[in-house]
């Protein structure tokens, strides 16, 4: 294959490492069609699977210091709404929102298999949870990433998130990126 043995993106080496039921999914013609975003539960194998992915790529990126995620048992308080994307029934994506009391939330755990990259997986889920941020009344919705994460801040920049520094509990450090989108009430 022209692109170092990549099929519509996908690694040889992230094919193999799911389950089957999961690479069938990904190379369904209708993958988009059988996307469904729903809020539930973290506590579930494909999410703990997801989450685990997450955690390993961000410690391969950054000191221990500059690492803000979310653990398991925080991700089920009553302040967070946990959503999982679907394909075929197979986990392929997440996040969360963090209302933070003050008529703003953050978004935490935004994470996508590998595998389901480049097929709107992220797209959805941001749109869900910015049309709940809305629905909510929430002013704003905030985010915390690594600079060493492109795809992720092209993501948030295409939303419309802008720059801003250090919110809440965080610290300014130079391999954080603060964004912030300020949402309009309509109605």
């Amino acid at each position: 294959m022209p692109n170092g043995g990549r099929q519509h993106g996908v690694s040889p080496h992230w094919r193999r490492s799911l389950p089957r039921d999961i690479q069938q999914a990904f190379y369904c013609p209708r993958f988009i069609l059988s996307l469904t975003i729903a809020v539930e539960p973290p506590r579930q194998e494909g999410v703990i699977r997801l989450l685990d992915m997450s955690s390993a790529y961000v410690e391969s990126l950054y000191p221990p210091e500059s690492n803000h995620i979310l653990d398991l048992s925080s991700l089920e308080k009553a302040e967070v709404t946990f959503w999982v994307a679907r394909v075929g029934g197979a986990i392929v994506g997440c996040c969360a929102l963090v209302e933070a009391g003050d008529g703003t939330a953050e978004i935490k755990r935004m994470f996508v298999d590998p595998a389901a990259r480049g097929r709107s997986v992220a797209r959805k889920l941001m749109e869900t949870l910015e049309a709940a941020a809305l629905e909510r009344g929430l002013s704003a919705v905030r985010l915390e990433t690594g600079i060493y994460q492109p795809e992720a801040i092209g993501l948030y920049r295409k939303f419309g998130y802008l720059e801003i520094p250090a919110f809440g509990s965080y610290q300014p450090d130079p391999l954080s990126l603060f964004m912030e989108k300020r949402l309009e009430q309509t109605g």
